[in-house]
Parts: structure tokens; sequence; C-alpha cells
């Protein structure tokens, strides 16, 4: 969608009479499935003849999703702290010079968080004139631009996290990010994303998805591995009484995980909204989920027998299929 739109945008700078035929022929083409690409034939005058190639993602939400620009802004270890601290619905707040950086950030943060949803306030790109929504005692992930910063260290903000995009720097903190996340499994977040172009780059060399050749599909595929390692076994705590309506069993869903500080995890995570919204949403539903995360989950589910091992390379292993290679380095 952005591609189409800034070709759009191109055209109009020359001259709007160059959209129409543009769209007309963008409608013309079939739409894509999930995963391939289609080429739209345009003329451009000063350019000639052009093919524009438009890929559809295989995974819709990550249409507008730049963890590229996240990557260049902060460090993997700073990004994993803030993933942390939005799990457990804290405040954070992004400081940066650009609008696009500030609303590209904003929004990778967030995909992070998939197959969870952020159920708070959610303000990209907060205007000067509404800063004092930072005071607020509820949980938010809103972004600022620099010029408000000094009027922000002036505003009495409960507990927050704030960050400098353009400095990699934690502006005000909580202290406590690093220990937050399952230390084995932060491990191997923190070792999957640094060694995330190598993954790509040797990906790339065997017949797996395209998808999972580019940043997006890969850094997406690290964190729902972190998701499947800790909340991949809840169907099997999801019950169903005589009437057909389904029900979580909370207690025997968290003492089931073998693991001591994954269960210590789960204590404070499932008495988030991001939880109990994720598991309303399954209750009520007539039929089971289905999306990327119930696939892995699925695939997790199968592996359970043959999974005894832990840590980093039970996680590294767990990428999937898409992660081949690692069978062999491992």
């Amino acid at each position: 969608m952005d591609q189409i739109l800034d070709e759009v945008e191109r055209r109009r700078g020359i001259s709007a009479a160059l959209v129409y035929p543009f769209m007309r022929s963008l409608m013309e083409s079939p739409f894509p499935a999930p995963g391939k690409t289609i080429k739209v034939k345009t003329f451009l005058p000063g350019a000639g003849n052009e093919v524009i190639e438009l890929r559809r993602p295989m995974d819709s939400r990550l249409e507008h999703v730049d963890f590229e620009c996240l990557f260049k802004c902060l460090s993997v270890r700073q990004i994993i702290r803030i993933f942390a601290s939005l799990l457990l619905e804290r405040r954070v707040i992004f400081v940066a010079d650009k609008l696009s950086t500030l609303s590209s950030c904003s929004h990778a943060v967030v995909a992070l968080l998939y197959p969870f949803s952020w159920q708070h306030t959610f303000i990209p790109v907060l205007p000067s004139s509404m800063i004092d929504i930072v005071c607020c005692p509820t949980p938010f992930l809103v972004g600022l631009l620099s010029s408000s910063l000094p009027k922000l260290k002036e505003l009495p903000v409960e507990e927050a996290l704030m960050v400098n995009l353009g400095s990699d720097r934690f502006i005000r903190q909580m202290d406590d990010e690093d220990t937050l996340l399952p230390r084995k499994l932060q491990a191997a977040l923190e070792q999957a994303l640094e060694r995330k172009n190598e993954l790509i780059n040797q990906d790339s060399d065997s017949d797996s998805d395209d998808e999972c050749n580019t940043l997006n599909g890969l850094v997406s595929e690290v964190f729902i591995r972190f998701f499947v390692e800790t909340v991949g076994h809840y169907s099997l705590f999801l019950t169903q009484n005589e009437k057909g309506e389904r029900a979580f069993q909370r207690e025997a869903f968290r003492k089931s995980v073998a693991s001591k500080s994954i269960r210590r995890f789960l204590e404070v995570f499932m008495e988030s909204q991001m939880f109990a919204g994720f598991i309303q949403d399954r209750e009520l539903r007539k039929c089971r989920a289905k999306g990327l995360f119930e696939q892995r989950v699925e695939q997790y589910l199968e592996e359970l027998p043959d999974t005894e091992q832990s840590g980093v390379n039970k996680f590294l292993r767990g990428l999937g299929n898409k992660m081949k290679f690692l069978h062999k380095k491992n």
C-alpha cells in the first residue's frame, strides 16, 4: 500500500492527470495471492514505459510495518527492553526529530506483540498541545517530537520508559527492564536478532518462502517463537461445557509450565488486558483461530515430545522449517 501511495504522490507532483491512468492500470491487474507479486505497466512522461512490481505480504499485519527503521534507531537489547515493557503494559514514550521515525517505530514495536494487541492509548505522533496526556496514570505508547522534550521534562510524569530514538538511549527508565522476561528466552531473542542478517542471507539460499528472506518476516518469526514458547500450550486448557461454551483453565495453564522463570513471567503477563483480550477472543470463537501464530503453535505441540532440550538452541531450532540450516549448525 505504501508503494502505491508513493507512486500516486510522485505522479501527482508532476500532474494530477497522471494519477488516473496509473490507478486504472492497477485496478485492471489481478489481485495477488498472499506472498505473490504482480507487475503493473504504466507510462510516465520523460521516463517512458515503466513496470512496477507490487508484492502482497504473506501476512497482512506486516503490510505497513517497517522493522528496518526500528533496528536503525535502536540496538537489539534496547528493542527487547521496550518489548518487555509493553508486554507488561507500562507507559512508553518515544522521542525523535522526525514524524516518520516516530510513526514507523511506534507501529513496529506494536507489531512485535502479535498475536496479542496493544489495548491502551496509542498515539504514534502526539501533538505538543496534547502533551499533558503523558501524565495519565494508565498504560500508553506515545511519540513526541524532540522539540517537545524540554516541556516533557517539566511535567510530573509517573513511572515511564522514555526512549530517544535518535541516540539509542533511554531518557528515563525503571531499571528493571532486563529482568522482565524469562532469562533463557531473552538470551535466545537477543541471539536470533543479533544474527538476523546472517539468518536472512543463509535462508535466501534455500527454497523456503520468500517472506522469510526479508527482515520483516524473520523478526516476526523470532517474536512469534517467543510467544509459542511461553503461551503456545493455551489451547490445551480451553475446555468446553455442556452448553458448548469455552472456558480457560488459568491456573492449570500456568502450573503446567516446567520452567520457573516462565511461570513467574506468566503470573504477571496473565494479569494484562492483552492476555485477557487474547483468551476472551478464543473463548468466544465458534471455531478455532486460524493465523500464523496458530500454525506455529500446531507445529510446536506436534514437536513437544521430542523437544526436551531447552534454552537458546531450542529457541533457534524452533524457528521452524524456514530456518532449516540451523539444524545443521547447532
